[in-house]
């Protein structure tokens, strides 16, 4: 693998970065910007860029309320990547949903590598309003069959169809 010349950074030093990169290019959302521990780093990263964009964890909180719990305490993000086959039950995935709209906090309905051709994940992240999906790139059928099915909501619904984008407030 190359390296980029650039050697180790601290959290500190990968955020003022990330500063860097926000204000130069229209960067409206981050995921993971650091190391799945660093609670502290996160929580000065989210101090530092937070009002100007969304700081998502994924790999700090794994779907799980206890951590989501603690990102909450410690501020650690303002956002979370929502997996639905992480935790267990779509019911303990609803609860971390309602963390994240507790404190005010955005969420993304997220796929999983080894996903198939099912389509649930879409009509889950239209049910839970949170605005935002992600499951890659439509360049393979899996998900493309989540995309189409976003267009048939979309569809099925006709004028009663809403989106207001989430990140707005943050711009």
């Amino acid at each position: 693998m190359a390296e980029s010349g650039q050697g180790k950074k601290t959290s500190d030093e990968i955020t003022a970065l990330l500063a860097t990169w926000v204000q130069k290019y229209p960067i409206v959302s981050i995921e993971d910007g650091l190391a799945e521990n660093d609670w502290e780093g996160f929580a000065r990263q989210t101090a530092k860029l937070g009002d100007k964009i969304q700081i998502v964890g994924d790999d700090i909180y794994v779907t799980n309320t206890r951590f989501i719990e603690r990102g909450i305490r410690e501020k650690a993000s303002n956002a979370v990547l929502i997996k639905l086959n992480q935790i267990g039950t779509v019911t303990e995935t609803i609860q971390a949903i309602e963390l994240c709209r507790k404190a005010g906090w955005g969420f993304v309905i997220s796929h999983r590598s080894g996903e198939t051709e099912d389509a649930f994940m879409a009509d889950f992240a239209v049910a839970m309003g949170g605005g935002q999906i992600k499951t890659g790139s439509a360049c393979r059928s899996e998900r493309i069959a989540k995309y189409n099915r976003l267009l048939e909501i979309e569809q099925e619904l006709g004028k009663a169809a809403v989106f207001s984008n989430p990140l707005r407030a943050r711009a």
